[in-house]
């Protein structure tokens, strides 16, 4: 049976529809636009790669990262190659072309789609991602190297080494981790030399209430804290063990009751001080496990939290650095450096590979619901493959709805 050309609507060309794939699923057309147009970057005129496109183009780099530009351009509109005659060639830009799109994009529109779309998205039935009334999640930071070019090197620096300088410029970025669905978000980028605890209060204000907030104790200081507390989560971070906690009233689980000061004179007149919870404890039987950990905490109620359960509880804080060994071993690829030679495409490459994380998160998040499973038990690599699989197919669906993740 002859088969019939389906032909595309009037008016419309063939880089418009490569939205139906399973990118836009995540991120709409229509939210394309609108960033599009906030940002001002908009195509005044058709081009060949219109600004939408190129969108979809930088998230789908994220996926194919040890390819060439134009194979991850050319996975594209191969997606939609059924509503043309089989024959028909469809036009791929070359390097410069694709550099040039790019470049005319920034890096704005990803930082915002980001910002509006990357979220939370763990619900109730979700195995994993809470403790009582509480969403986990974690605060946390790491880095990237990016290409060995001089603009590079210039904004963003390159770290200290044992023999001079490291081989590649770096970024550092810091991020809060959804510990359920191992969604990151609220994440901020800068150079190596922009310290982790200046990134993180800029994270912060991504906090709510009816979040319980796990962090290191390189995170702890007064003025952190208090900015933490304000957003209305509650806070679980671990302290150094040698810190000054006097403490003031013992509660039945064992843990007790002191206060933070946010300078040495407010100590020794004890004003100005914050309540907290104090949980110390050890683990037994635990290979090169240290004498004491030291937990604080806002959950002044034992009977709502009891510190054996917050105790363990704490140690789910590791589950941001699976996110992290996601997005930079299993996107990325391990020894990889982000291949933008500019600052503005770092970045924009950067938020690029948060958003192709955040697709797959999405999908396995509804795979897990699906099957009621722990997203935990889930293979992200193995959702990757599905997805880099599918990404040529027209209308491209859900693995969750197709083919098992687990």
């Amino acid at each position: 049976m002859a088969r019939t050309i389906a032909e595309l609507p009037a008016g419309s060309r063939i880089t418009d529809h490569i939205s139906l794939g399973v990118i836009a699923r995540t991120f709409p057309l229509p939210r394309v636009h609108a960033v599009l147009a906030a940002t001002a970057k908009a195509s005044i005129r058709e081009r060949d790669l219109p600004a939408h496109v190129v969108i979809y183009y930088v998230i789908a780099l994220a996926l194919y990262m040890q390819s060439s530009y134009r194979e991850v351009l050319r996975c594209l509109p191969e997606g939609v190659q059924w509503l043309l005659e089989p024959s028909a060639k469809i036009k791929v830009a070359g390097n410069s072309g694709i550099s040039q799109a790019r470049t005319r994009l920034g890096w704005e529109p990803l930082r915002q789609l980001h910002d509006e779309v990357v979220r939370p998205v763990a619900v109730k039935a979700t195995r994993g991602a809470w403790y009582g009334e509480w969403r986990l999640v974690s605060l946390d930071g790491s880095t990237l190297d990016v290409a060995d070019e001089k603009d590079n090197d210039e904004v963003f620096g390159r770290p200290g080494a044992s023999r001079g300088e490291s081989a590649y410029p770096q970024i550092r970025f810091v991020a809060l981790a959804e510990i359920g669905a191992h969604v990151l978000f609220g994440t901020q980028m800068a150079g190596c030399t922009t310290s982790e605890i200046a990134l993180s209060k800029t994270v912060l204000p991504h906090l709510e209430k009816g979040m319980l907030c796990l962090a290191d104790r390189n995170f702890f200081g007064f003025r952190m804290w208090a900015q933490a507390a304000a957003t209305g989560a509650e806070l679980l971070w671990r302290v150094k063990k040698n810190m000054r906690l006097v403490c003031e009233k013992r509660l039945p689980d064992g843990s007790y009751l002191s206060r933070i000061f946010a300078s040495e004179r407010d100590w020794r007149r004890k004003t100005n001080g914050v309540v907290v919870r104090v949980l110390d404890y050890r683990l037994e039987g635990v290979t090169d496990a240290e004498p004491i950990y030291r937990l604080v905490t806002t959950i002044l109620d034992h009977t709502k939290a009891p510190a054996a359960e917050l105790a363990a509880l704490y140690h789910e804080r590791w589950e941001i650095e699976t996110a992290f060994d996601e997005l930079k071993t299993h996107l990325r690829g391990a020894r990889i450096v982000l291949r933008s030679k500019t600052p503005d495409l770092v970045r924009q490459e950067f938020y690029g590979l948060l958003l192709a994380h955040f697709a797959v998160r999405g999908l396995m998040h509804e795979a897990a619901l699906r099957a009621d499973e722990d997203p935990d038990r889930l293979s992200f690599l193995h959702a990757v493959r599905i997805i880099r699989r599918k990404m040529s197919v027209y209308g491209a669906i859900p693995p969750s709805a197709q083919e098992s993740l687990s």
